[in-house]
Protein backbone atom coordinates (compact mmCIF):
# COMPACT_ATOMS: atom_id res chain seq x y z
CA UNK A 1 0.00 0.00 0.00
CA UNK A 2 2.96 2.11 0.93
CA UNK A 3 4.52 2.30 -3.04
CA UNK A 4 0.60 2.73 -4.08
CA UNK A 5 0.15 5.68 -1.74
CA UNK A 6 4.29 6.79 -3.11
CA UNK A 7 3.24 6.20 -6.56
CA UNK A 8 0.21 8.63 -6.53
CA UNK A 9 1.62 11.51 -4.35
CA UNK A 10 4.73 11.71 -6.77
CA UNK A 11 2.28 12.11 -9.47
CA UNK A 12 0.65 15.05 -7.70
CA UNK A 13 3.32 16.55 -6.88
CA UNK A 14 4.81 16.51 -10.77
CA UNK A 15 1.24 17.52 -11.76
CA UNK A 16 1.86 20.70 -9.30
CA UNK A 17 5.27 21.11 -10.73
CA UNK A 18 3.57 21.34 -13.69
CA UNK A 19 1.32 23.47 -13.42
CA UNK A 20 4.10 26.30 -12.38
CA UNK A 21 5.78 25.29 -15.13
CA UNK A 22 9.03 24.13 -13.34
CA UNK A 23 11.49 21.04 -13.99
CA UNK A 24 10.00 17.80 -12.76
CA UNK A 25 13.77 16.86 -12.56
CA UNK A 26 15.20 15.92 -9.51
CA UNK A 27 12.36 16.22 -7.05
CA UNK A 28 13.72 16.59 -3.36
CA UNK A 29 13.18 12.76 -1.98
CA UNK A 30 10.27 13.57 0.42
CA UNK A 31 10.06 10.68 3.16
CA UNK A 32 6.49 9.05 3.22
CA UNK A 33 6.26 6.66 6.72
CA UNK A 34 3.96 5.42 9.18
CA UNK A 35 3.85 7.85 12.25
CA UNK A 36 4.61 6.50 15.54
CA UNK A 37 1.26 7.99 16.80
CA UNK A 38 -1.41 6.02 15.09
CA UNK A 39 -4.08 9.06 15.95
CA UNK A 40 -1.93 10.88 12.88
CA UNK A 41 -2.86 8.29 10.33
CA UNK A 42 -1.63 5.30 8.38
CA UNK A 43 1.29 7.51 6.58
CA UNK A 44 2.32 10.96 7.06
CA UNK A 45 4.90 12.98 4.10
CA UNK A 46 6.65 16.01 4.75
CA UNK A 47 6.25 16.48 0.53
CA UNK A 48 4.84 20.03 0.65
CA UNK A 49 7.61 21.18 2.99
CA UNK A 50 10.11 20.53 0.50
CA UNK A 51 8.40 21.94 -2.22
CA UNK A 52 7.40 24.92 -0.90
CA UNK A 53 10.13 27.04 -1.71
CA UNK A 54 10.48 26.26 -5.71
CA UNK A 55 6.79 26.98 -5.83
CA UNK A 56 6.62 30.14 -3.68
CA UNK A 57 4.09 29.08 -1.83
CA UNK A 58 3.51 28.21 2.13
CA UNK A 59 3.96 25.02 2.88
CA UNK A 60 -0.12 24.22 3.82
CA UNK A 61 -0.91 25.95 0.90
CA UNK A 62 0.99 23.29 -1.12
CA UNK A 63 -0.30 20.41 1.41
CA UNK A 64 -3.61 21.64 0.20
CA UNK A 65 -3.41 21.81 -3.09
CA UNK A 66 -1.41 18.06 -2.96
CA UNK A 67 -4.85 16.72 -0.39
CA UNK A 68 -6.96 18.07 -3.19
CA UNK A 69 -5.45 16.03 -6.08
CA UNK A 70 -5.17 12.85 -3.91
CA UNK A 71 -8.22 12.77 -2.56
CA UNK A 72 -9.62 12.95 -6.19
CA UNK A 73 -7.44 10.81 -7.88
CA UNK A 74 -6.95 8.06 -4.83
CA UNK A 75 -10.04 5.67 -3.99
CA UNK A 76 -8.54 4.13 -1.83
CA UNK A 77 -8.08 7.03 0.48
CA UNK A 78 -10.68 7.80 3.10
CA UNK A 79 -8.51 10.87 4.51
CA UNK A 80 -6.07 13.25 3.99
CA UNK A 81 -5.64 15.74 6.53
CA UNK A 82 -2.83 18.84 6.68
CA UNK A 83 -1.22 18.73 9.82
CA UNK A 84 1.75 21.73 11.48
CA UNK A 85 3.16 23.67 9.35
CA UNK A 86 2.22 21.26 6.39
CA UNK A 87 2.42 17.27 6.54
CA UNK A 88 0.31 15.21 5.16
CA UNK A 89 -1.50 12.95 7.10
CA UNK A 90 -3.13 10.10 5.13
CA UNK A 91 -5.58 7.48 6.53
CA UNK A 92 -6.97 4.66 4.22
CA UNK A 93 -10.08 3.63 3.55
CA UNK A 94 -10.75 0.03 5.15
CA UNK A 95 -11.23 -1.88 2.09
CA UNK A 96 -7.54 -1.13 1.08
CA UNK A 97 -6.34 -3.37 4.05
CA UNK A 98 -8.75 -5.94 2.91
CA UNK A 99 -7.51 -6.12 -0.70
CA UNK A 100 -3.52 -5.96 1.03
CA UNK A 101 -5.29 -9.35 2.98
CA UNK A 102 -5.90 -11.07 -0.39
CA UNK A 103 -2.41 -10.10 -2.18
CA UNK A 104 -0.94 -11.96 1.10
CA UNK A 105 -2.96 -15.06 0.61
CA UNK A 106 -1.77 -14.76 -3.24
CA UNK A 107 1.27 -14.63 -2.82
CA UNK A 108 2.03 -16.64 -0.03
CA UNK A 109 5.96 -17.76 0.61
CA UNK A 110 6.35 -14.77 -2.28
CA UNK A 111 5.11 -11.94 -0.04
CA UNK A 112 8.24 -9.35 0.80
CA UNK A 113 10.12 -10.93 -2.01
CA UNK A 114 11.06 -8.02 -4.54
CA UNK A 115 13.52 -7.73 -7.50
CA UNK A 116 15.15 -4.33 -7.21
CA UNK A 117 18.59 -6.80 -7.13
CA UNK A 118 17.97 -7.11 -10.79
CA UNK A 119 19.83 -10.56 -10.79
CA UNK A 120 23.14 -8.72 -10.13
CA UNK A 121 25.74 -11.05 -9.10
CA UNK A 122 26.47 -10.82 -4.89
CA UNK A 123 29.40 -12.35 -2.79
CA UNK A 124 28.73 -12.58 0.96
CA UNK A 125 31.53 -13.62 2.70
CA UNK A 126 31.38 -14.30 6.15
CA UNK A 127 32.79 -16.37 9.09
CA UNK A 128 36.31 -17.21 7.14
CA UNK A 129 37.42 -18.47 10.77
CA UNK A 130 41.31 -20.21 10.30
CA UNK A 131 40.54 -23.84 11.21
CA UNK A 132 42.91 -23.48 14.35
CA UNK A 133 39.85 -24.63 16.36
CA UNK A 134 36.13 -24.52 17.19
CA UNK A 135 34.09 -21.81 16.29
CA UNK A 136 33.66 -19.62 19.05
CA UNK A 137 30.85 -17.18 20.17
CA UNK A 138 31.91 -14.40 17.64
CA UNK A 139 32.34 -16.79 15.01
CA UNK A 140 28.71 -17.71 15.66
CA UNK A 141 27.24 -14.48 15.65
CA UNK A 142 28.94 -14.21 12.21
CA UNK A 143 27.57 -16.96 10.69
CA UNK A 144 24.30 -16.44 11.51
CA UNK A 145 24.67 -12.51 10.31
CA UNK A 146 26.28 -13.50 6.97
CA UNK A 147 24.00 -15.81 6.02
CA UNK A 148 20.80 -13.33 7.49
CA UNK A 149 22.06 -11.01 4.83
CA UNK A 150 22.84 -13.56 2.36
CA UNK A 151 19.11 -14.84 2.55
CA UNK A 152 17.92 -10.92 2.06
CA UNK A 153 19.63 -10.01 -0.33
CA UNK A 154 18.25 -13.34 -1.95
CA UNK A 155 14.73 -12.15 -1.24
CA UNK A 156 15.22 -8.62 -2.86
CA UNK A 157 16.79 -10.02 -6.29
CA UNK A 158 20.64 -10.60 -6.25
CA UNK A 159 21.86 -13.52 -7.51
CA UNK A 160 23.93 -14.30 -4.28
CA UNK A 161 27.05 -16.61 -3.62
CA UNK A 162 28.22 -17.67 -0.23
CA UNK A 163 32.06 -17.42 0.85
CA UNK A 164 34.47 -18.66 3.00
CA UNK A 165 37.57 -17.54 2.65
CA UNK A 166 40.83 -18.99 5.34
CA UNK A 167 44.85 -18.94 5.87
CA UNK A 168 45.85 -21.81 5.47
CA UNK A 169 49.16 -20.51 4.98
CA UNK A 170 50.36 -18.20 7.92
CA UNK A 171 51.60 -17.61 10.94
CA UNK A 172 48.24 -19.42 13.48
CA UNK A 173 48.65 -22.35 10.96
CA UNK A 174 51.97 -22.78 11.99
CA UNK A 175 51.51 -22.40 16.00
CA UNK A 176 48.25 -25.09 15.52
CA UNK A 177 51.04 -27.49 14.09
CA UNK A 178 53.35 -27.13 16.88
CA UNK A 179 50.95 -27.18 19.59
CA UNK A 180 49.94 -30.64 18.32
CA UNK A 181 53.66 -32.03 17.78
CA UNK A 182 54.56 -30.54 21.54
CA UNK A 183 51.14 -32.81 22.48
CA UNK A 184 51.94 -35.65 20.94
CA UNK A 185 55.34 -35.50 22.33
CA UNK A 186 54.13 -35.17 25.48
CA UNK A 187 52.39 -38.35 25.00
CA UNK A 188 55.62 -40.03 24.17
CA UNK A 189 57.33 -38.39 27.07
CA UNK A 190 60.03 -37.00 24.45
CA UNK A 191 61.17 -33.39 24.96
CA UNK A 192 59.98 -31.11 22.10
CA UNK A 193 62.77 -29.31 20.50
CA UNK A 194 61.54 -25.26 19.87
CA UNK A 195 59.76 -25.15 16.69
CA UNK A 196 61.14 -23.24 13.82
CA UNK A 197 59.19 -20.18 13.66
CA UNK A 198 57.13 -19.19 16.41
CA UNK A 199 57.81 -21.27 19.60
CA UNK A 200 58.93 -19.82 22.73
CA UNK A 201 62.09 -20.88 24.67
CA UNK A 202 62.48 -23.23 28.19
CA UNK A 203 60.62 -20.22 30.03
CA UNK A 204 57.11 -20.70 28.29
CA UNK A 205 54.22 -20.36 30.06
CA UNK A 206 53.48 -23.66 31.34
CA UNK A 207 56.54 -26.23 30.39
CA UNK A 208 56.15 -29.76 32.03
CA UNK A 209 58.98 -32.12 32.85
CA UNK A 210 58.48 -35.92 31.56
CA UNK A 211 61.49 -37.85 32.38
CA UNK A 212 63.27 -35.18 33.86
CA UNK A 213 62.95 -33.27 30.15
CA UNK A 214 61.18 -30.39 29.58
CA UNK A 215 58.42 -30.28 26.97
CA UNK A 216 58.35 -26.67 25.16
CA UNK A 217 54.88 -25.75 24.50
CA UNK A 218 54.12 -22.93 22.18
CA UNK A 219 53.83 -19.65 24.75
CA UNK A 220 50.96 -18.92 22.44
CA UNK A 221 50.10 -22.13 21.28
CA UNK A 222 46.65 -23.59 21.34
CA UNK A 223 46.02 -24.99 24.55
CA UNK A 224 42.91 -27.09 24.51
CA UNK A 225 41.56 -30.47 25.06
CA UNK A 226 41.41 -30.56 21.30
CA UNK A 227 44.45 -30.44 20.48
CA UNK A 228 45.74 -33.63 22.95
CA UNK A 229 42.78 -35.19 20.46
CA UNK A 230 44.42 -34.61 17.29
CA UNK A 231 47.98 -35.57 18.79
CA UNK A 232 46.62 -38.98 20.38
CA UNK A 233 44.96 -39.12 16.93
CA UNK A 234 48.21 -39.27 15.31
CA UNK A 235 50.06 -41.09 17.62
CA UNK A 236 47.29 -43.70 17.06
CA UNK A 237 48.14 -43.94 13.35
CA UNK A 238 51.52 -43.70 13.15
CA UNK A 239 53.45 -44.92 16.71
CA UNK A 240 56.59 -43.09 17.59
CA UNK A 241 57.36 -42.41 13.61
CA UNK A 242 56.27 -38.66 13.72
CA UNK A 243 59.46 -37.59 16.19
CA UNK A 244 61.33 -36.01 13.18
CA UNK A 245 58.28 -35.18 11.19
CA UNK A 246 58.37 -31.17 10.89
CA UNK A 247 55.22 -29.22 12.76
CA UNK A 248 54.22 -27.23 9.80
CA UNK A 249 54.15 -30.84 7.94
CA UNK A 250 51.79 -33.69 9.18
CA UNK A 251 50.91 -32.54 12.09
CA UNK A 252 49.42 -28.80 10.56
CA UNK A 253 47.78 -31.15 7.72
CA UNK A 254 46.27 -33.21 9.90
CA UNK A 255 45.01 -30.50 12.71
CA UNK A 256 43.81 -28.15 9.57
CA UNK A 257 41.68 -31.11 8.05
CA UNK A 258 40.07 -32.30 11.39
CA UNK A 259 39.20 -29.17 12.62
CA UNK A 260 37.87 -27.61 9.41
CA UNK A 261 35.38 -30.63 8.98
CA UNK A 262 34.24 -30.21 12.66
CA UNK A 263 33.50 -26.24 12.04
CA UNK A 264 31.66 -27.62 8.75
CA UNK A 265 29.70 -30.03 10.57
CA UNK A 266 28.74 -26.90 13.06
CA UNK A 267 28.18 -24.62 10.07
CA UNK A 268 25.52 -27.40 8.77
CA UNK A 269 24.20 -27.63 12.56
CA UNK A 270 22.91 -23.94 11.68
CA UNK A 271 21.88 -24.48 8.98
CA UNK A 272 24.46 -22.56 7.22
CA UNK A 273 25.80 -23.83 3.53
CA UNK A 274 28.92 -22.54 1.50
CA UNK A 275 28.81 -22.23 -2.22
CA UNK A 276 32.62 -21.69 -2.35
CA UNK A 277 35.81 -22.62 0.02
CA UNK A 278 38.50 -20.17 -0.75
CA UNK A 279 41.98 -20.11 0.66
CA UNK A 280 45.17 -18.28 0.76
CA UNK A 281 47.36 -21.09 -0.87
CA UNK A 282 45.37 -21.33 -3.81
CA UNK A 283 45.88 -17.82 -4.21
CA UNK A 284 49.58 -17.90 -4.26
CA UNK A 285 49.81 -21.59 -6.44
CA UNK A 286 47.84 -19.67 -9.13
CA UNK A 287 50.07 -16.59 -8.88
CA UNK A 288 47.40 -13.97 -7.70
CA UNK A 289 49.13 -12.61 -5.03
CA UNK A 290 52.20 -12.14 -7.24
CA UNK A 291 50.32 -10.69 -9.90
CA UNK A 292 49.15 -7.80 -7.43
CA UNK A 293 52.55 -7.10 -5.73
CA UNK A 294 53.46 -6.42 -9.38
CA UNK A 295 50.55 -4.55 -10.15
CA UNK A 296 51.17 -2.13 -7.23
CA UNK A 297 54.81 -1.66 -8.15
CA UNK A 298 53.96 -0.57 -11.46
CA UNK A 299 51.74 2.13 -10.28
CA UNK A 300 54.54 3.18 -7.61
CA UNK A 301 52.40 2.11 -4.73
CA UNK A 302 54.73 -0.50 -3.40
CA UNK A 303 58.77 0.73 -1.72
CA UNK A 304 61.18 -1.51 0.14
CA UNK A 305 62.06 -0.49 3.69
CA UNK A 306 64.01 -1.57 6.87
CA UNK A 307 64.14 -5.23 5.07
CA UNK A 308 60.28 -5.64 4.40
CA UNK A 309 57.67 -4.50 1.37
CA UNK A 310 55.63 -1.70 2.30
CA UNK A 311 51.97 -0.20 0.76
CA UNK A 312 52.63 2.98 -0.18
CA UNK A 313 49.25 4.03 1.11
CA UNK A 314 49.17 7.59 1.87
CA UNK A 315 49.55 8.03 -1.53
CA UNK A 316 46.13 6.74 -1.43
CA UNK A 317 44.52 8.96 0.92
CA UNK A 318 45.18 7.02 4.61
CA UNK A 319 46.89 7.56 7.81
CA UNK A 320 49.91 5.42 7.21
CA UNK A 321 52.03 3.13 5.17
CA UNK A 322 51.49 -0.22 5.77
CA UNK A 323 53.97 -3.60 5.49
CA UNK A 324 53.06 -6.18 2.64
CA UNK A 325 55.74 -8.69 3.51
CA UNK A 326 58.17 -8.97 6.26
CA UNK A 327 61.74 -9.16 6.25
CA UNK A 328 61.05 -12.47 6.79
CA UNK A 329 60.15 -12.94 3.64
CA UNK A 330 56.26 -13.62 4.60
CA UNK A 331 53.84 -11.60 3.42
CA UNK A 332 50.92 -10.02 6.12
CA UNK A 333 47.96 -10.61 5.80
CA UNK A 334 46.94 -7.19 3.92
CA UNK A 335 48.89 -8.70 0.30
CA UNK A 336 46.73 -11.61 0.44
CA UNK A 337 43.53 -9.71 1.08
CA UNK A 338 43.91 -7.43 -1.61
CA UNK A 339 44.59 -10.31 -3.85
CA UNK A 340 41.40 -12.08 -3.10
CA UNK A 341 39.12 -9.58 -3.63
CA UNK A 342 40.76 -8.16 -6.74
CA UNK A 343 39.90 -12.08 -7.49
CA UNK A 344 36.01 -10.93 -6.72
CA UNK A 345 36.25 -8.61 -9.35
CA UNK A 346 37.56 -10.98 -11.97
CA UNK A 347 34.77 -13.64 -11.04
CA UNK A 348 32.16 -11.23 -12.12
CA UNK A 349 30.67 -9.95 -8.41
CA UNK A 350 28.70 -6.59 -8.76
CA UNK A 351 28.16 -6.37 -5.00
CA UNK A 352 30.94 -7.44 -2.42
CA UNK A 353 30.34 -7.74 1.30
CA UNK A 354 32.79 -8.74 3.71
CA UNK A 355 30.87 -9.81 7.41
CA UNK A 356 33.79 -9.52 9.75
CA UNK A 357 34.32 -8.75 13.50
CA UNK A 358 35.46 -5.12 15.01
CA UNK A 359 38.84 -6.19 14.70
CA UNK A 360 39.12 -5.91 10.59
CA UNK A 361 37.41 -2.75 10.73
CA UNK A 362 41.02 -0.73 10.73
CA UNK A 363 42.34 -3.09 7.57
CA UNK A 364 39.69 -2.92 5.26
CA UNK A 365 39.72 0.48 4.38
CA UNK A 366 43.48 -0.49 3.00
CA UNK A 367 42.22 -3.43 0.96
CA UNK A 368 39.22 -0.95 -0.45
CA UNK A 369 41.65 1.66 -1.40
CA UNK A 370 44.50 -0.88 -2.72
CA UNK A 371 41.84 -2.35 -4.93
CA UNK A 372 40.20 1.11 -6.52
CA UNK A 373 44.11 1.89 -7.28
CA UNK A 374 44.21 -1.68 -9.07
CA UNK A 375 41.41 -0.19 -11.23
CA UNK A 376 38.16 -2.57 -9.61
CA UNK A 377 35.05 0.10 -8.05
CA UNK A 378 36.19 -0.46 -4.65
CA UNK A 379 32.59 1.28 -3.75
CA UNK A 380 31.13 -1.98 -4.58
CA UNK A 381 32.94 -3.58 -1.48
CA UNK A 382 30.99 -3.06 1.50
CA UNK A 383 32.31 -4.12 5.13
CA UNK A 384 29.26 -5.14 7.78
CA UNK A 385 31.17 -5.29 11.10
CA UNK A 386 30.08 -6.89 14.12
CA UNK A 387 30.98 -6.21 17.99
CA UNK A 388 32.01 -8.63 20.04
CA UNK A 389 29.87 -11.39 22.00
CA UNK A 390 29.97 -12.12 25.66
CA UNK A 391 28.42 -14.94 27.48
CA UNK A 392 26.41 -14.27 30.77
CA UNK A 393 25.35 -17.31 32.98
CA UNK A 394 23.74 -17.10 36.45
CA UNK A 395 23.95 -12.48 36.04
CA UNK A 396 27.54 -13.06 35.66
CA UNK A 397 30.31 -12.82 32.74
CA UNK A 398 31.59 -16.13 31.55
CA UNK A 399 35.90 -15.03 30.70
CA UNK A 400 36.99 -16.52 27.71
CA UNK A 401 39.87 -17.15 26.01
CA UNK A 402 40.33 -18.12 22.65
CA UNK A 403 44.49 -19.32 22.87
CA UNK A 404 43.63 -21.34 26.02
CA UNK A 405 40.34 -22.96 24.70
CA UNK A 406 38.73 -21.75 27.90
CA UNK A 407 35.64 -20.38 26.05
CA UNK A 408 32.02 -21.89 25.22
CA UNK A 409 32.07 -23.21 21.83
CA UNK A 410 28.92 -22.99 19.37
CA UNK A 411 28.53 -26.63 19.25
CA UNK A 412 28.09 -26.27 23.03
CA UNK A 413 25.44 -23.51 23.26
CA UNK A 414 23.81 -25.82 20.24
CA UNK A 415 23.86 -28.89 22.18
CA UNK A 416 21.93 -26.76 25.22
CA UNK A 417 19.74 -24.33 23.44
CA UNK A 418 19.14 -25.21 20.03
CA UNK A 419 19.97 -23.99 17.02
CA UNK A 420 16.72 -21.84 16.37
CA UNK A 421 17.48 -19.80 19.41
CA UNK A 422 20.97 -19.49 18.83
CA UNK A 423 20.13 -17.90 16.01
CA UNK A 424 17.96 -15.69 17.06
CA UNK A 425 19.82 -14.44 19.96
CA UNK A 426 22.85 -13.58 17.50
CA UNK A 427 20.86 -11.77 15.48
CA UNK A 428 18.52 -9.53 17.20
CA UNK A 429 20.76 -6.47 17.76
CA UNK A 430 22.53 -4.22 15.69
CA UNK A 431 25.21 -5.74 14.21
CA UNK A 432 28.06 -2.73 15.22
CA UNK A 433 26.40 -3.02 19.18
CA UNK A 434 28.14 -5.26 21.68
CA UNK A 435 25.84 -8.27 22.19
CA UNK A 436 25.21 -10.24 25.17
CA UNK A 437 24.10 -13.56 25.24
CA UNK A 438 21.74 -14.11 28.02
CA UNK A 439 22.31 -17.69 28.78
CA UNK A 440 19.87 -18.24 31.25
CA UNK A 441 17.14 -16.82 28.95
CA UNK A 442 18.25 -18.53 25.90
CA UNK A 443 17.67 -21.71 27.82
CA UNK A 444 14.13 -20.28 29.05
CA UNK A 445 11.37 -22.51 27.92
CA UNK A 446 8.27 -20.11 28.73
CA UNK A 447 7.04 -18.93 25.20
CA UNK A 448 6.33 -15.16 26.62
CA UNK A 449 9.83 -15.08 28.38
CA UNK A 450 12.25 -16.46 25.89
CA UNK A 451 12.41 -14.11 22.85
CA UNK A 452 12.88 -16.56 19.89
CA UNK A 453 10.03 -18.93 21.29
CA UNK A 454 7.59 -15.96 21.30
CA UNK A 455 7.53 -15.58 17.73
CA UNK A 456 7.77 -19.44 17.10
CA UNK A 457 4.56 -19.98 19.49
CA UNK A 458 3.26 -17.07 16.98
CA UNK A 459 3.44 -18.87 14.01
CA UNK A 460 2.33 -22.09 15.52
CA UNK A 461 -0.73 -20.41 17.37
CA UNK A 462 -1.72 -19.72 13.32
CA UNK A 463 -1.66 -23.21 12.20
CA UNK A 464 -3.44 -24.02 15.55
CA UNK A 465 -6.62 -22.00 14.34
CA UNK A 466 -6.02 -23.35 10.91
CA UNK A 467 -6.03 -26.89 12.49
CA UNK A 468 -9.00 -26.48 14.42
CA UNK A 469 -10.73 -25.15 11.42
CA UNK A 470 -10.17 -27.91 9.29
CA UNK A 471 -11.31 -30.77 11.95
CA UNK A 472 -14.60 -28.88 11.87
CA UNK A 473 -14.95 -28.70 8.23
CA UNK A 474 -14.42 -25.06 8.12
CA UNK A 475 -13.66 -23.67 4.38
CA UNK A 476 -10.28 -22.62 4.69
CA UNK A 477 -10.40 -18.99 2.44
CA UNK A 478 -8.67 -18.61 -0.81
CA UNK A 479 -7.27 -15.02 -2.18
CA UNK A 480 -9.97 -15.08 -5.04
CA UNK A 481 -13.38 -15.40 -3.83
CA UNK A 482 -12.23 -13.56 -0.13
CA UNK A 483 -14.66 -11.50 1.21
CA UNK A 484 -12.57 -9.17 3.82
CA UNK A 485 -15.22 -6.76 4.84
CA UNK A 486 -16.43 -8.45 8.44
CA UNK A 487 -12.52 -6.96 9.58
CA UNK A 488 -13.62 -4.04 10.87
CA UNK A 489 -12.20 -4.33 14.79
CA UNK A 490 -9.44 -1.63 15.32
CA UNK A 491 -6.96 -4.55 16.88
CA UNK A 492 -7.53 -6.29 13.02
CA UNK A 493 -6.80 -3.14 11.24
CA UNK A 494 -3.93 -2.91 13.27
CA UNK A 495 -2.76 -6.07 12.43
CA UNK A 496 -3.39 -5.42 8.71
CA UNK A 497 -1.58 -2.38 9.02
CA UNK A 498 1.69 -4.09 10.49
CA UNK A 499 1.07 -7.10 7.98
CA UNK A 500 1.57 -4.28 5.44
CA UNK A 501 4.52 -3.08 6.40
CA UNK A 502 6.56 -6.49 5.72
CA UNK A 503 7.57 -6.12 2.28
CA UNK A 504 9.01 -2.81 2.88
CA UNK A 505 10.77 -4.19 6.14
CA UNK A 506 12.25 -6.44 4.21
CA UNK A 507 13.78 -4.11 1.39
CA UNK A 508 15.01 -1.81 4.00
CA UNK A 509 16.76 -4.67 5.63
CA UNK A 510 18.34 -5.74 2.67
CA UNK A 511 19.82 -2.31 1.17
CA UNK A 512 20.98 -1.52 4.69
CA UNK A 513 22.36 -4.94 5.68
CA UNK A 514 20.56 -4.83 8.84
CA UNK A 515 18.79 -8.47 9.74
CA UNK A 516 18.41 -6.94 12.99
CA UNK A 517 15.06 -5.38 11.29
CA UNK A 518 13.27 -8.21 10.86
CA UNK A 519 13.62 -9.16 14.21
CA UNK A 520 12.22 -6.01 16.08
CA UNK A 521 9.19 -6.21 13.07
CA UNK A 522 8.44 -9.84 13.84
CA UNK A 523 8.25 -9.28 17.86
CA UNK A 524 5.96 -6.24 17.15
CA UNK A 525 3.85 -8.24 14.99
CA UNK A 526 3.77 -11.39 17.99
CA UNK A 527 2.76 -8.38 20.51
CA UNK A 528 -0.08 -7.64 17.95
CA UNK A 529 -1.07 -11.39 17.44
CA UNK A 530 -0.99 -12.86 20.97
CA UNK A 531 -3.22 -10.33 22.59
CA UNK A 532 -5.76 -10.67 19.41
CA UNK A 533 -5.32 -14.44 20.08
CA UNK A 534 -5.55 -14.40 23.90
CA UNK A 535 -8.79 -12.66 23.83
CA UNK A 536 -11.16 -15.81 22.80
CA UNK A 537 -14.41 -13.90 23.12
CA UNK A 538 -13.89 -10.94 21.21
CA UNK A 539 -11.61 -12.53 18.57
CA UNK A 540 -13.08 -15.67 18.33
CA UNK A 541 -12.13 -16.97 14.84
CA UNK A 542 -14.39 -19.80 14.56
CA UNK A 543 -17.94 -19.31 15.35
CA UNK A 544 -21.81 -19.35 13.89
CA UNK A 545 -21.47 -16.21 11.94
CA UNK A 546 -19.52 -17.98 8.28
CA UNK A 547 -18.64 -14.15 7.10
CA UNK A 548 -16.66 -13.00 10.01
CA UNK A 549 -14.92 -16.97 10.11
CA UNK A 550 -13.84 -16.62 6.93
CA UNK A 551 -12.75 -13.18 7.28
CA UNK A 552 -10.88 -14.30 10.09
CA UNK A 553 -9.10 -17.27 9.15
CA UNK A 554 -8.32 -15.04 6.33
CA UNK A 555 -6.31 -12.92 8.55
CA UNK A 556 -4.84 -15.85 10.53
CA UNK A 557 -3.64 -17.28 6.99
CA UNK A 558 -1.67 -14.07 6.38
CA UNK A 559 -0.46 -13.47 9.86
CA UNK A 560 0.62 -17.52 9.46
CA UNK A 561 2.58 -16.50 6.33
CA UNK A 562 3.94 -13.49 7.49
CA UNK A 563 5.71 -15.55 10.04
CA UNK A 564 7.06 -18.20 8.11
CA UNK A 565 8.33 -15.84 5.49
CA UNK A 566 10.25 -13.68 8.19
CA UNK A 567 11.64 -16.43 10.21
CA UNK A 568 12.79 -18.17 6.87
CA UNK A 569 14.98 -14.59 6.65
CA UNK A 570 16.58 -15.25 9.68
CA UNK A 571 17.12 -18.94 8.93
CA UNK A 572 14.56 -19.72 12.06
CA UNK A 573 12.18 -22.73 11.99
CA UNK A 574 8.74 -21.70 11.74
CA UNK A 575 6.60 -24.50 13.92
CA UNK A 576 3.48 -25.74 13.30
CA UNK A 577 2.94 -26.71 16.93
CA UNK A 578 4.97 -26.13 20.51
Amino acid sequence: MKERLRAQLLAAVQDLLSQAELSCEGIPPFALDVPRNPEHGDFASNAALLLAKALRRSPRQVAEQLAQVLLRTCDFLAEVEVAGPGFLNFRLGRASWHTLLARILAEGESFGVSRSGEDAAAQVEFVSANPTGPLTLGHGRQAVLGDAIARLLTATGYRVTREYYFNDAGRQMRVLGASVKARYLEELGRAAPPPAACLADAEAEWPTLLGGLPVVFPRDGYQGDYIRDLALQLLEQHGEALIDEPEDGLFRAHAQQCIFGEIRATLTALGIHFDVYYTETSLAENGKTEAVMRALREKDLVYDADGAVWLRATALGLPRDRVLVKRTGESTYLLPDIAYHCEKFRRGFELVVDVQGADHIEQFPYVKEAVSALGFDGGRVELVMHQFVTLTRGGEQVKQSTRRASYVTVDELLSEIGSDVFRFFMIQRKADGHLDFDLDLAAETDWKKNPAYYLQYAHARACSIERKARELGALLPASGRLNAAPLELPEELDLLRKLGEFPEVVAGAAAAREPHHIAYYLRELAGLWHPYVQDGVRHRVLSDDAALSQARLALVAAVRTVFANGLALLGIRAPEQM
